[in-house]
Parts: structure tokens; C-alpha cells; sequence
């Protein structure tokens, strides 16, 4: 019985230097053979996990090392090449790494702050304010899938709010393109829709749920069947239509590249009439205003016709990215609904000579011109000298202060 109690004894004393071990090495496993013979077995069984996290870890530390000595190299030509110390391109480097964390934890706090809004059934205030001047928080979406993304949320948000009849306005981009790259089309409509419209529209309407039905929430499980259609082949005109697996109270249309064409006019008005309450959208649509339609000797009455299909319909731009140019500087403007129009310049980043920055420059409520932009430009410290006396600058080995 004694000798029963010892060996258990003995075995618990062993197994719990082994465990040990695990936190402060191999000297316990080896004061543990003493212990009792059954610690033997125990050394031999000794897992070796310990050895390979050591290993591991000395690696990742190399390896670390080595990133950070690259890092340190390259601020270092940088310095050098701007004429700066390396502690001022560093601390240039962590105030943009402060700048960018809390513009995305501001993003983040708007974010949760909407979702609670929607949670509590909040319409169109908050804080005191209305939700259509509070957009500085948007960012400038530079791929195609941030663009998608970007578009299907402020699509969904104003079918949520009843705009049944929405237009969007893509920044057209083949899809290894990115915004501030500069995109030319040869081959007219045909290319533009075949490369960028068409799949950009289809990825679109594959994401949008526009729900009419009383559909359960396996609309957000299973995906729309997305069908394209083309027109005409000449303009790059293409009907795309999402067949909601819920049924076809929720399918979705949308109309690319219509124009002032008398037949596109009749088009919308028939795809309206049939579409009922459900969502249908204008994609790119060739005109501006109703102004785009003038006069036209073989549709004497397009211009009305299109005021009351189109203008008096209810379509609303829902969604608009548009790329453009003032005082020399790439600009963009972003329409997300329910936000007024944001206003934002590309700049090149001081702190790497092949970055790219994006500056929100304001607001305007209405879609705006070259003036604003400009008298945004204006006004900030990084566009007092513009793009080409930057580059000579920065050839000089200037920062731009003198």
C-alpha cells in the first residue's frame, strides 16, 4: 500500500517538473530521472515544442531585424534625396502612421455609430445635424472592389429610404487599373463597357439587395443570377438584370450607357413600368443634364419626353465618382448618398518619392465645377506651389518651405 502511494507520488512530482520544464528548460527534466523510474519514461516522452517555439521565434526576430534595417536604409535615401536629417523624414513617417490610425478609428466610430442608428430606426438626423452634411468620413475609393463596395452601400441605403430609381456614376476602370492611374479607351463605348462598364455593373448588381418580398434573410446567402444583355453593339448599351433567388418580387435591373436617343428614353420608360416598385438603375448614362438633349429635328419631343421619363421619374444620382482636374492637380468628387458631394486632390507623398496621398479638400451640396475645386486648392498649404515647381523642388532637394 505504502509503496502503491510512493509511485504515485513520485510519478505526480515528475510529471509536474516536466510541465515545468516547459517554462524553464531542461534542467528539470534531468533533476526529474532521480525522482523515480517512471520518470525515465517520462524524459524519454518529452514532447520537443519548446525546441522548435525557440527556433521560431529567432527567426521571426532575424527576420524582423532585417525589415527594420531595410526600412531605416530606405528613409535614409530619402532623407538624402529631399535634404532632410533622417530623424525629420522618421518623425514625418510616424505622424502619417498617427494621422492615417486615427482616420480609420474615425471611420470605424461612424461606422458603429450608423449601424446604431439603423438598429434604433434613426431617419435622417443625427446629432442635431443632417446626415447629408456629414460625409468627410468617405474615403476615396482607389480600386474597383473598393469601388463596388462604396456603391452597393449607398445604392441599398436610398432603396432603404424608397428611391426606387437610382443612377450611378462609375469611375470606369479595367480591373488591374486604380484610380489615380490614367486610363485611356481606343476603342470608344465598345471597350469601355466590355473592359470596365459591363463587369463593374455585373459585380454591382451581384452585392445589391433591393428586396420588395417579405424574403427571409436568405437573400443574404444566396446570390442573385446576374444576366447581361447588350443593346447595341456600337454604343456599348447593355440591359443587366439580377434574378434574386428569393424570387422575383426582389430582382434588380440596370440600363448601361443610355443616351439621348429617343429609343433609350422609351427603353426606361417601359423597364420603369414593368419594374413596379422594384430597383432599377442608370448606369453611366450618357447626358448630363436635360440640357444634353438640344434640339433634334427627328425627335421633336426627346427633350420633353426625357424630362418627364427621366427627370420627373424620380432618378436620383445615387452613387457618382467622378475623376477631374484643377489648377493642374488630379481631384476627385465623391457622391455617396445620403452625403453631399465630397471633394478630394491626389498629392504625391514627401515622405516617399513613389506614394500617393489623398487630401479631402470640403463639400458642396451640389456636383461641383473646377471653380470649387480650385478655390479649395487655394487655400491649403500643401497646393501653394503646384505639381511641376513641387517636382523641381524636390530635384533641388527642397521640402517646399522656401
Amino acid at each position: 500500500m505504502m509503496l502503491e502511494q510512493s509511485g504515485r507520488v513520485s510519478a505526480f512530482l515528475c510529471l509536474s517538473l516536466v510541465l515545468a520544464s516547459h517554462s524553464f528548460g531542461d534542467c528539470f527534466i534531468h533533476s526529474a530521472q532521480s525522482v523515480s523510474p517512471l520518470s525515465c519514461n517520462i524524459h524519454c516522452a518529452r514532447p520537443t515544442r519548446i525546441t522548435t517555439i525557440v527556433k521560431e521565434a529567432s527567426q521571426a526576430e532575424q527576420e524582423a531585424a532585417a525589415l527594420l534595417s531595410k526600412v531605416r536604409k530606405m528613409r535614409a535615401e530619402i532623407a538624402d534625396l529631399e535634404g532632410k536629417s533622417l530623424n525629420d523624414v522618421e518623425k514625418e513617417a510616424e505622424e502619417k502612421k498617427a494621422t492615417d490610425r486615427q482616420r480609420l478609428e474615425e471611420m470605424e466610430s461612424d461606422r458603429a455609430a450608423r449601424e446604431q442608428e439603423r438598429a434604433a430606426g434613426v431617419g435622417d438626423k443625427r446629432s442635431g445635424r443632417s446626415r447629408s452634411d456629414d460625409g468627410k468620413f468617405l474615403r476615396v475609393p482607389i480600386s474597383v472592389e473598393d469601388q463596388i463596395e462604396q456603391a452597393s452601400r449607398s445604392v441599398e441605403a436610398a432603396f432603404k429610404d424608397g428611391i426606387t430609381r437610382q443612377i450611378v456614376r462609375f469611375a470606369l476602370l479595367p480591373e488591374d487599373k486604380a484610380l489615380n492611374e490614367d486610363v485611356q479607351w481606343p476603342g470608344g463605348p465598345k471597350q469601355m463597357y466590355r473592359e470596365a462598364a459591363g463587369p463593374q455593373t455585373r459585380a454591382l448588381l451581384s452585392r445589391v439587395r433591393a428586396p420588395t418580398s417579405n424574403a427571409t434573410d436568405l437573400r443574404t446567402v444566396y446570390k442573385p443570377n446576374v444576366t447581361a444583355e447588350e443593346i447595341w453593339d456600337f454604343d456599348g448599351s447593355a440591359l443587366v438584370r439580377a434574378e434574386a433567388a428569393t424570387g422575383s418580387e426582389d430582382d434588380v435591373q440596370c440600363l448601361v450607357f443610355p443616351n439621348t436617343d429617343t429609343k433609350y428614353t422609351n427603353d426606361i420608360r417601359a423597364i420603369g413600368k414593368a419594374m413596379g416598385d422594384r430597383l432599377v438603375i442608370l448606369v453611366n448614362p450618357f447626358w448630363r443634364s436635360l440640357d444634353s438633349w438640344g434640339i433634334n429635328l427627328l425627335a421633336p419631343k426627346g427633350k420633353s419626353l426625357a424630362k418627364e421619363v427621366i427627370f420627373d421619374g424620380g432618378y436620383q444620382e445615387t452613387y457618382v465618382l467622378l475623376k477631374t482636374s484643377a489648377r493642374g492637380e488630379d481631384c476627385v468628387a465623391l457622391k455617396a448618398y445620403p452625403y453631399n458631394w465630397q471633394l478630394y486632390a491626389f498629392r504625391e507623398d514627401d515622405s516617399w518619392p513613389y506614394g500617393t496621398n489623398v487630401l479631402w479638400l470640403g463639400s458642396t451640396k451640389e456636383e461641383p465645377t473646377s471653380a470649387n475645386f480650385s478655390e479649395l486648392l487655394n487655400v491649403r498649404e500643401e497646393f501653394k506651389l503646384n505639381k511641376n515647381m513641387r517636382y523641381l523642388q524636390r530635384m533641388r532637394g527642397g521640402n517646399g518651405d522656401d
